[in-house]
């Protein structure tokens, strides 16, 4: 029986969730909102792989392999033109009862539970 997926901890939904080169419709790379995630506190906020998966409550070797996805899927899209959809994957809004989580505590952000 495989290990169950465990939720990855996310700051916030993103506020714009699709991006379309002009010009062009109908193709989309779907990105999870984790994969989000890692790649705003990696490449965004600075936060190392290991710091990043501090945050996240997971695994730094989890981190890795979704940063590697996660800037696999945007490199395609640019190069090919395809839109990105934010959209899915396993995660949990922060609770908001962290010091400081990227966000400046994520107040607005109480009782999230586990989007599968």
């Amino acid at each position: 029986m495989p290990r169950p997926r465990k939720c990855r901890k996310v700051c916030r939904l993103p506020e714009v969730s699709e991006f379309n080169p002009v010009g062009r419709s109908g193709e989309w790379i779907v990105l999870t909102v984790d994969e989000y995630e890692t790649v705003r506190l990696i490449d965004r906020e600075g936060f190392s792989q290991e710091q990043c998966a501090g945050y996240m409550q997971v695994a730094r070797t989890t981190v890795q392999q979704i940063y590697n996805t996660a800037r696999s899927k945007i490199a395609e899209a640019l190069v090919c033109g395809i839109g990105i959809k934010i959209e899915g994957g396993d995660y949990t809004l922060c609770s908001g009862e962290e010091n400081s989580c990227g966000c400046g505590g994520c107040h607005r952000h109480r009782g999230g539970k586990c989007n599968l």
